[in-house]
């Protein structure tokens, strides 16, 4: 935490025109008591929001748990987006559902630590006892000598004090902003148009450019023909860049499909669109390679093949995985014994294709770097390991660069990789001017990065009771494994085989929201709806039995969910949405998960009509510990499931010879305003911990809440994503 100093005329309001009034009301001077906060002698607040916004409501959420432990009333908040500094804030990411978790202890010590300063300095200016100091709604009090100040009486002298090793944290009980729903701070400059997103960015001078790279994934630049771009107008240059110097280790979000890319630099976007049009690159076939990547300390080989790939031999690829069986990961007792003996067997294979991100903002990025100093504006995930890449590749020291975080239009994993930023870099420090590069939505589309291929197989025993004996899961992908050995139903069978691989491949994939659980969720809450019909018992009774098991009597000791918050989300939304009473013509299938530290379950009800699904409702049950602002909580939950039913109903990108078959939205299907659900009702479960993720954890589930139900619809189940524009 940083220590105390004066900010002298800080204009809070410096972006608007003031009436008189209003300049008056100004505060004269702030008091920086922490790198979180800023108090005026005013008493207004100003809260630090630490991590990039990217719809998840952070920006609004994260400086509502500074100012309940500070103890000011929400309407004296102003909140800013701090800038990146390591120095100040620790972990400026969102990914993993990680920002409120991590978080969570130091937001509410920051708050802590500057209301016990201010108890400090009103103790020294009254000379009485520090605990017999009251604190509530900016105002300290002290009721035996009857002083009161304001907050902004005693900053000045609360900043110039030793900020104290410890100090006691709020009860629970005790919140008054937490578990308050408050207005999103972005809210009005979003719907009224203000700039706020990176694409918003305007310099005098700034110029903008665009990349070309090759059009198959496999192929690189061999040569650049600009005779003709170059002579359209408002074109200032044409040149090819790397992205990363050879030899360069790449970092775990060092991700790059096309490392040489061509550029083009002009006065205006559509003057470099038309020149974009014309250019004509050559390229070449991409040599096999082996590459050493570091993953925050751990090393991993990275092997890319050469040639052409395409999505029918990659179906092929991971049927003959699948049939040659994978790596065991896990295995208790003896699954294939159990197997043999099983009255029952039930066996269900599940494939699921590439994804795009398609984030609503394109990929974009501000730069300007000159000899000295680089100045870099703009959207993305992980600026803090960005920059150090950016260090890296430009030469300069991290002291030197200065990245500003705009507002996400859309992030989903996509702008973890941010090797757009170096590419702004680069092009600005050759033209040594301000420079704006932009993606056009096929740039975007056809540039990776996307969530992998999958393909898995589950088998399952039942005895003669219709007891679950056995339980074997073998699963892979190109080019990364969905496996999670550990979680249920691991723990709640005896006999439980876990194996998986990977098939290496040339084509770009990362994070995509919920990693892995996007598809293992969906395959394995289809399988077990599958295994409980097939055992004669309710889906969701089913899961709770095995549930029961491992609460009692788990197998292993691995087991990486908590059984009881599992069993608490099903039991939730079974009684909210009254299981065993559904309309005539309603089709109603169930889902649960656990994945970035919550659990979730999912109950989808749909009819037919003219021949289509109509999602009519979708009740929805979370464990996330405290919820720290419930009306943008519903919002994040109801977004998570728009868009699984989205890409359940739809998504998928496949590759010919390399060479994407999607390049915009009149191929690549997204969901439509008609297609959302009817209806979603979100409960949160109040159990008081502390904050566990929330922006991924109702994405993967509601795949197989609707496959189950349109298997009660129809009678056939869905084992292919995408549901209704692929096959079935």
């Amino acid at each position: 935490m940083a220590g105390g100093g004066l900010v002298l005329g800080f204009n809070w309001l410096a972006s608007c025109k003031l009436t008189a009034e209003e300049e008056k009301q100004l505060p004269k001077e702030w008091s920086k008591i922490n790198g979180y906060l800023k108090i005026a002698h005013n008493g207004q607040v100003t809260i630090m929001s630490p991590n990039p916004e990217g719809g998840q409501n952070v920006k609004t959420s994260m400086p509502m748990i500074i100012a309940d432990e500070l103890g000011v009333d929400w309407k004296d908040v102003i909140v800013e987006q701090a800038p990146l500094d390591t120095d100040a804030f620790n972990f400026q990411f969102i990914g993993g559902s990680q920002a409120i978790r991590r978080g969570w202890p130091g937001l509410r010590m920051a708050g802590a630590t500057a209301r016990h300063m201010l108890k400090m300095a009103a103790a020294e200016a009254w000379q009485v006892p520090i605990d017999e100091i009251e604190t509530s709604n900016g105002t300290l009090s002290h009721e035996a000598s009857r002083n009161t100040a304001g907050y902004g009486e005693m900053a000045l002298a609360a900043a110039k004090l030793e900020v104290p090793k410890e100090v006691l944290l709020k009860d629970n009980k005790d919140f008054k902003i937490v578990g308050t729903s408050q207005k999103n701070v972005d809210g009005k400059k979003i719907v009224t148009g203000q700039p706020l997103f990176g694409v918003d960015t305007q310099r005098e001078g700034m110029l903008i450019a665009m990349i070309v790279h090759p059009p198959a994934f496999g192929l690189k630049l061999k040569s650049i023909d600009d005779n003709e771009a170059r002579k359209m107008p408002g074109i200032k240059d044409i040149f090819p860049i790397k992205v990363f110097n050879e030899g360069y280790e790449k970092a775990f979000f060092d991700t790059r499909t096309f490392n040489e890319v061509a550029v083009i630099v002009g006065n205006s976007t559509w003057e470099v669109i038309n020149a974009k049009k014309v250019l004509k690159i050559e390229c070449e076939p991409i040599e096999s390679s082996t590459d050493t990547r570091d993953r925050f300390g751990r090393k991993w080989e990275e092997h890319t093949p050469s040639g052409l790939e395409n999505s029918t031999d990659h179906a092929a690829e991971m049927e003959a995985m699948i049939k040659k069986g994978g790596t065991v990961k896990r295995k208790d007792g003896d699954p294939e014994g159990a197997l043999k003996k099983a009255a029952k067997i039930i066996e269900a294979s599940y494939t699921a294709p590439f994804l795009a991100h398609n984030c609503m903002e394109p990929m974009n990025f501000f730069a300007d770097v000159t000899e000295e100093k680089a100045e870099l504006i703009g959207p993305l995930q992980k600026p803090e390991l960005t920059e150090q890449t950016l260090s890296a590749r430009l030469g300069m020291p991290v002291e030197n660069i200065d990245v500003k975080m705009t507002r996400l239009g859309g992030g989903y994993g996509r702008r973890s990789y941010a090797h757009w930023m170096v590419e702004a870099a680069i092009i600005s420090q050759r033209m040594k001017a301000p420079v704006q590069l932009l993606y056009t939505r096929e740039d975007d589309m056809t540039d990776g990065i996307y969530r992998p291929a999958y393909h898995a197989k589950f088998r399952a025993g039942l005895d003669e009771n219709n007891k679950l004996i056995a339980f074997h899961v073998n699963a892979g992908g190109v080019p990364q494994s969905p496996l999670h050995e550990n979680r249920f139903p691991a723990g709640v069978v005896d006999n439980y085989l876990a194996e998986d691989w990977t098939i290496d491949s040339n084509i770009t994939v990362g994070s995509f929201r919920a990693p892995s659980s996007n598809f293992m969720a969906s395959a394995e809450q289809s399988f077990l709806d599958e295994v409980a019909e097939a055992a004669g018992k309710d889906p969701i009774e089913f899961r709770l039995e095995l549930l029961d098991r491992a609460m009692k009597n788990p197998v292993g000791e691995n087991n990486d969910y908590d059984a009881a918050r599992y069993a608490g989300v099903l039991k939730l939304v079974r009684d909210k949405c009254d299981w065993n009473s559904v309309s005539e013509n309603t089709h109603r299938g169930v889902s649960a998960y656990f994945c970035h530290n919550s659990y979730a379950a999912q109950v989808l009800d749909l009819t037919i009509e003219n021949g289509k699904p109509v999602v009519q409702k979708v009740t929805s049950a979370i464990d996330c510990g405290i919820v720290i602002n419930p009306d943008a909580a519903t919002n994040l939950v109801e977004g998570g499931i728009v868009d699984g039913i989205g890409n359940a109903m739809h998504g998928g990108l496949t590759f010919t010879n390399g060479v994407p078959d999607n390049n915009n939205f009149d191929s690549y299907r997204m969901i439509r305003m008609n297609e959302a659900p009817k209806e979603i009702e979100v409960h949160f479960v109040d159990n008081g911990i502390d904050p566990t993720g929330l922006g991924e954890p109702s994405f993967p589930p509601i795949f197989a809440a609707l496959a189950n139900a349109l298997y009660k619809a129809t009678g056939q189940r869905h084992y292919h994503q995408p549901f209704i524009s692929g096959k079935a």
